[in-house]
C-alpha cells in the first residue's frame, strides 16, 4: 500500500522542481509516482510536510577509516604537512578506530546519505559497511613512486577480495604519488566493470612538483629521504602527468581540483570521457584554506559532484553543509548544487538506477529539509530522514 506526501516543494533532480508537488511511495520506501498539486486532486489523506523533499545525497568522496582523527589535526597547515600530521598520528587501538567509524557512519546516515565512494587503504572498515543502512563503493588505494609496483598490486587485491561481497576497485591514489610503472599495475587491474579515483591539484605544491621539481612538495620527499623520480620536474603539471595513464574505459573521479585552471580542463576534456569532478570545500578550507574555481568548472559543463573528505579534514560529514559552503562561498543555488549531491553523484557510482532521482521504481532516499527559504540554505536546516 502506497502513502502520499507532499512538501512546499519537491525536487525530482531530473526535472524542474514541483511547487506543493506529491510522492506516492511504496511501503519498501520506492517511488510509485511523482504528481504535480493539480494532478494530486482527488488523493485522500496526502501528508504534509514544512520544508522541501529531496532524494538521498551522495557522498562521492569520504576516508571513513581516518574517522578516529576527528578534531586531531590543526586547520590551514597546507597538504604537505596535514599529511605529515596523519602519518604521526594513525595509528590507533583498532577498537578506537571502528568505534569512531561506526559513529561516522551513523552520522552520514542521520545526514541523508544513502550512499558513499569511500577510500581505504586497509580492511579495517569492512565490518562497518557491512552492517551499515549506507551503500558503499570502496577504493582501494594504492602508493608508491620508487617502490616495486608488484607487491603493492598484489597487497591490493589481498584487500579488494576481502571486501566481498562488497563492491570495490584499486584506484591510485595522487599523481605525486604514483609512479608510471604502478599506474600501468593498476591499468592491468581495472575492468570495465569498475569506476576509479584520484586526488588531483589539491595543493600548488601539487603541480610545482612535476613542472619545476620544486616547491613544498619537493621539500616533504626530500625530507622523508625520497629521491625524485624522472617524472617529476617534466615541465608539465601534475594532470599532463596522471590522466593519459588513467583507464579510458571507466567511470573517474577527479578529487578536490583547488588549482585545476581552464587549461587543465580543456585538457581533461579531450583526454578523457567519463570524468567525474568531486568539490570537497569544507575540506579544501580546512586543508589549504583555498577553494577550486567552481564558476569555471560549472560553466564548462563538468559533471561535478560532491564528496566530504574525512573527519581528519571536516568537521562533520554532512553533504548539506557542503551545499551551504558552496551557496555562501560561490553563490552556486540550491537546485544546482542539489544535482551534483544527488543524481550526478548517483551516476558516477552507477547506482542511478536506484538512487539519485525521484522516478517510478527508484527507491532513493526521501529527505526533508527544513528551512530552505527561496532556495537558501540557513544556518538553522536540518534534515530528516522520511524514509
Amino acid at each position: 500500500m502506497e502513502a502520499y506526501i507532499t512538501a512546499d516543494w519537491i525536487y525530482p533532480v531530473k526535472t524542474p522542481p514541483i511547487k506543493n508537488g506529491v510522492l506516492g511511495v511504496n511501503e519498501d520506501g520506492s517511488i510509485h509516482v511523482v504528481l504535480s498539486a493539480d494532478e494530486a486532486k482527488g488523493i485522500e489523506n496526502i501528508k504534509h510536510y514544512d520544508g522541501v523533499i529531496v532524494p538521498g545525497f551522495i557522498n562521492t568522496h569520504c576516508h571513513l577509516e581516518l574517522s578516529h582523527l576527528r578534531g586531531k589535526i590543526a586547520e590551514k597547515t597546507g597538504l604537505t604537512t596535514f599529511i605529515k600530521q596523519i602519518l604521526s598520528q594513525r595509528q590507533q587501538p583498532e577498537e578506537a578506530i571502528i568505534s569512531a567509524m561506526q559513529a561516522a557512519d551513523a552520522a552520514m546516515y542521520e545526514n541523508g546519505i544513502v550512499a558513499v565512494g569511500d577510500i581505504s587503504n586497509l580492511l579495517i572498515s569492512k565490518s562497518v559497511k557491512l552492517n551499515s543502512k549506507v551503500y558503499y563503493h570502496t577504493f582501494v588505494e594504492v602508493f608508491g613512486f620508487n617502490r616495486p609496483s608488484e607487491p603493492i598490486i598484489a597487497a591490493a587485491i589481498e584487500i579488494k577480495e576481502g571486501f566481498n561481497p562488497l563492491t570495490a576497485s584499486i584506484v591510485p591514489h595522487a599523481p605525486y604519488s604514483v609512479s608510471p610503472s604502478l599506474f600501468n599495475e593498476i591499468e592491468k587491474v581495472t575492468s570495465v566493470d569498475d569506476i576509479s579515483s584520484i586526488h588531483n591539484q589539491e595543493t600548488l605544491g601539487e603541480n610545482e612538483l612535476f613542472e619545476t621539481g620544486t616547491g613544498k612538495f619537493a621539500d616533504f620527499f626530500a625530507e622523508l629521504g625520497i629521491a625524485q623520480n624522472e617524472a617529476h620536474n617534466c615541465g608539465e603539471n601534475s594532470m599532463k602527468y596522471h590522466l593519459p595513464k588513467l583507464s579510458k574505459t571507466v567511470n573517474t573521479l577527479l578529487v578536490h581540483n583547488t588549482f585545476s585552471s581552464k587549461a587543465d580542463v580543456d585538457f581533461a576534456k579531450q583526454e578523457h570521457q567519463k570524468l567525474y569532478w568531486c568539490l570537497c570545500p569544507n575540506a579544501n578550507i580546512y586543508i589549504e584554506n583555498n577553494l577550486p574555481d567552481v564558476d569555471l568548472l560549472k560553466n564548462e559543463g563538468l559533471k561535478i559532484t560532491l564528496g566530504t573528505d574525512s573527519l581528519a579534514s571536516n568537521h562533520q560529514l554532512n553533504i548539506l553543509a557542503e551545499m551551504k559552503t558552496l551557496q555562501d562561498q560561490k553563490a552556486i543555488s540550491f537546485e544546482e548544487s542539489l544535482k551534483w549531491a544527488t543524481l550526478n553523484g548517483a551516476e558516477f557510482l552507477r547506482i542511478d538506477a536506484q538512487y539519485g532521482s525521484f522516478e517510478k521504481g527508484k527507491k532513493p532516499g526521501i529527505i526533508l529539509i527544513d528551512i530552505v527559504k527561496d532556495g537558501v540554505i540557513e544556518k538553522e536546516t536540518t534534515i530528516k530522514r522520511l524514509f
